[in-house]
């Protein structure tokens, strides 16, 4: 297992390096979407709207931070289970999505659309939030205000770590430890 320090920008190149279980430090702008928001983008996309954040080479984290205490950037930030986003996620990476960060295994075709568009699944670690925190540096809400904390934020992440769950050719660190 190799060690990356990435920026967002660089993943779309290194998605055919990555292997299931490579750890990387990620640094660069994320966006944070859960299934509510999901949702929205979907129909967003199917309606053929423009959508609050350009998809391409896009990076999204499953997460909806709570509320930021006086003098930091952001709450508490954890990832939150991946699976529940599988409904949406092809159609997503299909659009230009490059990465998905979250928790938690993904479907066959979750893994067939990481496979057919050369993306990557990162796993963050769950129960860390408040250390995940850390390791964001802005935190600006976009869009879909009304959803409160699964608001669509734009993140700043430095050297947030993760490790490859799925990578670019369908390899899952799922299968390949469990």
């Amino acid at each position: 297992m190799a060690e990356y320090i990435l920026n967002t920008n660089q993943l779309r190149e290194y998605c055919s390096t990555l292997k299931a279980g490579d750890r990387v430090l990620l640094s660069g702008e994320v966006f944070t979407s859960r299934d509510a928001a999901h949702k929205r983008l979907s129909e967003m996309l199917k309606a053929g709207e423009a959508l609050p954040f350009e998809l391409k080479d896009a990076s999204i984290y499953y997460a909806g931070p709570t509320p930021t205490k006086p003098g930091d950037v952001i709450g508490s930030c954890g990832p939150t289970t991946s699976g529940r986003m599988d409904v949406y996620a092809p159609m997503l990476l299909d659009a230009g999505l490059c990465c998905m960060i979250g928790k938690g295994e993904r479907n066959k075709e979750v893994v067939d659309a990481i496979k057919r568009n050369n993306c990557v699944y990162l796993c963050a670690i769950g129960g860390a939030g408040a250390l995940a925190s850390k390791c964001i540096s802005e935190c600006e809400e976009i869009a879909f205000f009304d959803l409160g904390c699964e608001s669509i934020k734009r993140l700043i992440f430095n050297n947030f770590p993760l490790v490859v769950g799925i990578d670019s050719k369908g390899s899952s660190l799922f299968k390949k430890f469990f």
